[in-house]
């Protein structure tokens, strides 16, 4: 497997690990700042994926205004800095408006000078390692963002992905995050995974891999107008306790942003930046 790593910088007793504050989690595909609030908005706006808008700079400022209370995002469809975005890249621009500390971004389609699309991480505290993997497909342009907090036993491993809208693209694309995951026991999987908890793919992974299904049913996200499906997830191993799990009310995409907040073991010494 090739991978390239690229990262930019902008013991305690149980009650001690009670009073620490869980970790904010949040998951989007921002559609690279494009807003959609009807299906017919993708004939009708289908020009913004391949050309500038105003009103994209404004989506991704009032999405920035979201992200004050998470420690860490994982983005879907970002720019990295194309025609169709005014060559911004749109994860760096993300970190910067909201105060995150460190970014990384993995570029994975690329159409001419018009698009962009990318994988991208915000985070509050200091990646040990950023790695990006091409998830294996019939149609190359899909990855998968490898990131490992900590050293030693005493790891996080968080994975942010893209997946392919076919079930037989999902289901290899899984079985390569699987291999990623490998023995690790406390990892989050996040991402626009465009399929269910209750799918072939996913219980595969769970099979496979120490992620679990969600204790309680995944919100729908999209669409973000009227949400029916949920096809982004944010899951995580047994030994990290998703303590909820929510959508916020407010449309960036064609997909509602998820949220969770996440109860770390005590052996995980994960130090959050201040927010502002």
């Amino acid at each position: 497997m090739c991978a390239t790593a690229h990262s930019h910088s902008a013991e305690p007793a149980n009650a001690e690990s009670a009073l620490r504050p869980p970790l904010q989690l949040l998951s989007c595909n921002i559609l690279a700042g494009g807003s959609m609030r009807r299906y017919r908005d993708y004939v009708t706006q289908s020009w913004k994926q391949v050309l500038p808008a105003r009103s994209k700079r404004g989506n991704l400022d009032n999405f920035a205004k979201l992200l004050a209370d998470f420690d860490l995002v994982g983005l879907q469809e970002a720019d990295a800095g194309s025609i169709r975005s005014g060559f911004l890249n749109q994860t760096q621009y993300l970190a910067e408006a909201a105060g995150f500390a460190y970014w990384s971004h993995q570029p994975n389609r690329k159409v001419s000078q018009f698009a962009a699309s990318s994988n991208g991480l915000l985070t509050r505290m200091e990646p040990a390692e950023v790695l990006d993997y091409p998830l294996p497909g019939r149609i190359p342009g899909r990855g998968a963002l490898w990131v490992r907090f900590g050293h030693g036993k005493d790891t996080l491993i968080v994975v942010i992905a893209h997946l392919s809208l076919g079930p037989t693209a999902r289901r290899r694309q899984f079985e390569f995050i699987a291999e990623l995951i490998g023995n690790n026991e406390r990892v989050v999987l996040m991402g626009d995974l465009n399929c269910g908890t209750h799918s072939d793919e996913l219980k595969m992974l769970f099979r496979r891999t120490s992620l679990v299904p969600p204790g309680e049913p995944s919100p729908y996200t999209f669409p973000s107008w009227r949400p029916r499906r949920a096809i982004d997830h944010i899951l995580a191993s047994s030994e990290l306790e998703i303590e909820r799990l929510w959508t916020l009310p407010h449309p960036v995409s064609d997909h509602l942003p998820l949220a969770a907040r996440i109860r770390l073991p005590a052996t995980l010494q994960l130090k959050p930046q201040a927010t502002a």
